[in-house]
């Protein structure tokens, strides 16, 4: 169990001014996009950063690196991501999001900082101060002033570097944008883009003429127009307020190996994946910490691809949310009591339930409530971040030290992460959450209880 220690401020960067890029094939006249439910629900910046070793040719400067991602955005990505420096609008007649390509261009910040990389310590630590690795436009700014995507290249003193993102989630889901970043680091490599297509038509997942909600879909809740929460649904005006940690949270990864995983699958009595086995045992552990009443119902949410899943499946390529939230729920009485195979089939259930007709039914609840995933009453969001291989990219430096999430103050959210020690394929877990500090003291009780 660890957190991190290293605190990184604006006096460790120089940055210089951003640079906006544009795309020499934005459509004329401008396109507008149609953002579907699930695009308008998840309506939050996105922050992504990756850290490499010094390069084996010591003499790529900070401009070198610079150039050569900048040039791969603006020369080759822009083409079929055009909508990528377009932004956000709202549609006031039919109080929809929607995005214009309006070519107002993608950001490139150019950095360096006086740290060297082994002054960050463990690359693995989620560190909410990393966030000074990647470009904030303006967190204040109207929705249709900020960017979709931002790109930072820092050199540090040892001539290691980052490579910082901030996307917008209503734009890319975490395949989509991991695709993104696969194609950009394929086209720095000189090997050019990976997909030939980017399917940005999100049509497909309209809502339905007349609706037909055929679930109850306790998994999202529905917002009053008071709400904080980072909704174009609530807030069509604004961009997303800081990303702060509460004062009242603890913080702290707790890592699984390779075998305590395996542990887990066995105990489970059933067959079941890695990620099933571990949303299972936090579940079950986190609900020991949480609930004092035993006959308190507890949630887990978690997120459900359905490019395969709807009819006809989403084609390769495809850019937008291809994603909806699946939920378990039990009482904690059965959480604690009852044996572990019962909390992962509880989840292998959600899984299963997310079928076309499931899908459809959550579009349609979302066109008439205009929700978001309901993370209220101790229910909590599982994002398995560790499976979007981003230890694996290489920009022609070679791969990552470590790839991942700039971590906010979300605290209702668990992050799943790839330890920089194993590697993303080593079957080792890392997980990242919040509880209030004495709820944090009696999850330590039972986290590793396996």
């Amino acid at each position: 169990m660890e957190t991190f220690t290293i605190s990184i401020t604006n006096q460790d960067l120089v940055k210089q001014e951003p640079v906006t890029l544009v795309s020499a094939k934005n459509p004329m006249p401008l396109e507008t996009i149609f953002l579907s439910n699930v695009d308008q629900a998840v309506c939050f910046p996105v922050e992504t950063v990756f850290f490499f070793d010094v390069p084996p040719d010591k003499s790529s400067s900070t401009l070198g690196i610079s150039l050569r991602v900048k040039q791969a955005v603006a020369e080759v990505l822009l083409g079929p991501y055009y909508f990528m420096a377009g932004r956000l609008s709202f549609n006031q007649q039919t109080n929809r999001l929607q995005l214009l390509c309006n070519n107002a261009g993608v950001l490139f910040v150019s950095a360096t900082s006086r740290r060297r990389l082994k002054d960050l310590g463990n690359l693995s630590l989620p560190n909410s101060t990393f966030h000074q690795f990647v470009h904030r436009p303006g967190l204040y700014l109207n929705l249709d002033e900020t960017a979709l995507l931002t790109i930072q290249v820092t050199r540090f003193a040892c001539g290691g570097f980052s490579i910082g993102f901030m996307t917008n989630h209503a734009i890319l889901d975490g395949k989509s944008a991991s695709e993104m970043f696969e194609n950009l680091a394929s086209i720095c490599r000189g090997e050019g883009l990976q997909t030939k297509v980017i399917y940005n038509d999100r049509t497909s997942l309209k809502a339905r003429n007349p609706v037909l909600i055929s679930y109850p879909h306790k998994e999202y809740v529905k917002l009053n127009k008071k709400s904080s929460r980072t909704s174009c649904f609530t807030a069509p005006e604004q961009s997303p307020p800081p990303l702060i940690f509460s004062k009242i949270y603890t913080h702290k990864l707790y890592s699984f190996t390779p075998e305590m995983i395996t542990t887990l699958k066995k105990k489970a009595m059933t067959r079941c994946s890695s990620f099933e086995a571990i949303v299972a045992h936090i579940w079950r552990a986190r609900s020991k910490a949480i609930f004092t009443n035993l006959d308190d119902l507890s949630t887990v949410l978690f997120a459900v691809d359905i490019r395969s899943k709807i009819s006809p499946p989403l084609p390769n390529g495809f850019a937008g949310n291809a994603v909806v939230t699946a939920f378990a729920d039990a009482k904690v009485v059965d959480l604690v009591e009852k044996p572990f195979s019962l909390c992962v089939e509880k989840i292998k259930e959600a899984r299963e339930r997310i079928t076309d007709e499931y899908a459809r039914s959550v579009i349609d609840w979302l066109e008439v409530h205009r929700g978001v995933p309901a993370t209220c009453n101790g229910t909590f969001y599982v994002s398995a971040w560790w499976k979007l291989g981003f230890n694996e990219l290489d920009f022609g430096f070679g791969k990552p030290a470590h790839g991942g999430p700039v971590v906010s103050g979300n605290d209702e959210f668990v992050l799943l992460l790839s330890d920089a020690k194993c590697g993303d394929s080593s079957g080792g877990i890392n997980v990242w959450l919040g509880l209030e500090t004495e709820k944090m003291k009696r999850l330590m009780l039972h986290i590793f209880d396996i």
